[in-house]
């Protein structure tokens, strides 16, 4: 199940159900879980681990050092889950010193072509980066979070769960949970309706997150009377205590 051109290094540990194809490089410190496909002139560099079920497709560059000129070549690594699909020529690097060294891919994620993630990001589950999305060091992207092709997120940023960014959005600020933004800088739009649909959230719970958006965007009050506007109706709806939550927890500026 390995192509005899593959590049793989002897402490490389790769389990007997792994395919690699031709030309593939898998260097020192790289462990591969049961069922993983790794694509021709796929490059995968230690230290990583990478889960069960995953298909890397070629041309991929998966745990490569980052793009950091505060990185010393401290020791640090990349952690990916199962389930996940990274596409043609996607660039993943490791994590660095100044944060807790790690960047770390969930389960179920879609990576689509050209997408980059940098060092010491945290993506959760379910969620998919389209074509030539980027995210700046130490993002952390939530579940079933949709970024748009060629959508840009500045470093420290946190995309909530549900959210959506159209294409080519400039990302800068922190987004909240079911909230679509769109734009060169990004502004929030409304509530990523399509996509709660597609997940089968009911017409009643969809109806109250857009209660809670109009609280946050529309209502004029200031952010902290808003979140606690959303902490009393979160306690029949747990979207919204999801996003007073998310909202109190904010260290940088609210996409608002």
């Amino acid at each position: 199940m390995i192509h005899p051109s593959a590049v793989i290094d002897p402490d490389a540990d790769l389990h007997p159900e792994v395919e690699v194809g031709p030309f593939a490089v898998i260097g020192a410190e790289v462990s591969i879980g049961r069922g993983c496909r790794i694509g021709s002139h796929a490059v995968i560099k230690g230290p990583t681990r990478i889960g069960e079920d995953n298909q890397i497709y070629q041309f991929a560059v998966v745990g490569e050092v980052p793009q950091d000129k505060k990185f010393a070549g401290e020791r640090s690594e990349l952690v990916i889950g199962d389930r996940n699909v990274i596409r043609e020529f996607a660039t993943l690097h490791r994590g660095t010193a100044q944060d807790q060294g790690v960047t770390r891919i969930g389960n179920d994620n879609l990576l689509m072509a050209y997408t980059h993630v940098a060092h010491d990001c945290r993506i959760g589950n379910n969620a998919i980066m389209a074509n030539a999305a980027s995210l700046g060091g130490h993002i952390q992207i939530d579940d079933w979070a949709i970024l748009g092709g060629f959508t840009i997120v500045h470093q420290f940023c946190r995309l909530g769960t549900h959210c959506f960014t159209s294409m080519g959005s400039v990302v800068s600020k922190d987004i909240p949970p079911f909230v679509t933004v769109s734009g060169h800088p990004a502004r929030a739009r409304g509530v990523n309706v399509e996509g709660l649909r597609r997940r089968n959230f009911s017409a009643e719970r969809i109806a109250l997150i857009r209660q809670g958006y109009r609280l946050l965007y529309r209502s004029g009050l200031l952010i902290d009377d808003a979140v606690a506007r959303l902490r009393d109706m979160g306690a029949e709806a747990p979207d919204l205590a999801l996003m007073a939550d998310f909202v109190a927890a904010r260290a940088r500026s609210l996409l608002r």
